[in-house]
């Protein structure tokens, strides 16, 4: 049973960090198009797509398109230092999610820029230098393999690992199947 709740709270930590960058990313792009005097038309959170958020008028795109990544990864390091400063016993949870987006966010914009897809493309179409790009991708992408080193006994790995929270597993596994289901109710595909 332990390695059955080993890979039942990695593969539900993964799902779930995957559709909650998504979801904080776009929260981003709605918070700066807000800021800035945009409205949102659209916000596309589905499990079987990529995250998308629409904004027309959009009267500061290179704010908007900024707003994603950067509170992308400034969101769950804020919610990871309140877990920690309270000594939440989980924390190790959010601090996976943290550098999860960080490494998430680093790549997409990072490698992004050099083939100019999804908000990378946006960003340079909008007047940002490619290397702030560049810059980006490099202080967030390592930034988050920082933040998972030494998580491993958490997961089960190791030379001393831990006992397998049951608790988290099962609690990550009703989240992430809530997550989908929510997305499905509320949010297209298209």
């Amino acid at each position: 049973m332990q390695r059955f709740h080993q890979i039942l709270l990695i593969g539900s930590v993964i799902a779930l960090s995957w559709l909650w960058m998504q979801v904080v990313h776009e929260l981003g792009h709605c918070f700066g198009a807000w800021a800035t005097g945009g409205t949102v038309e659209k916000l596309v959170l589905h499990p079987l797509t990529i995250s998308r958020t629409d904004v027309a008028p959009n009267p500061q795109p290179l704010v908007v398109v900024w707003a994603g990544p950067t509170i992308g990864v400034i969101g769950p390091l804020f919610a990871w230092s309140l877990a920690a400063l309270i000594r939440w016993q989980r924390t190790w949870l959010l601090r996976f999610f943290a550098g999860f987006c960080l490494l998430a966010n680093g790549i997409y914009i990072g490698i992004g820029s050099f083939e100019g897809i999804g908000d990378a493309g946006d960003m340079v179409r909008h007047g940002s230098p490619l290397w702030t790009l560049w810059l980006f991708g490099l202080a967030t992408a390592p930034a988050g393999l920082v933040l998972w080193n030494g998580l491993g006994p958490q997961f089960g790995f190791g030379g001393n690992p831990s006992p397998i929270d049951r608790k988290a597993a099962y609690g990550c596994i009703a989240l992430f199947l809530a997550t989908i289901a929510t997305e499905c109710v509320f949010s297209s595909t298209g």
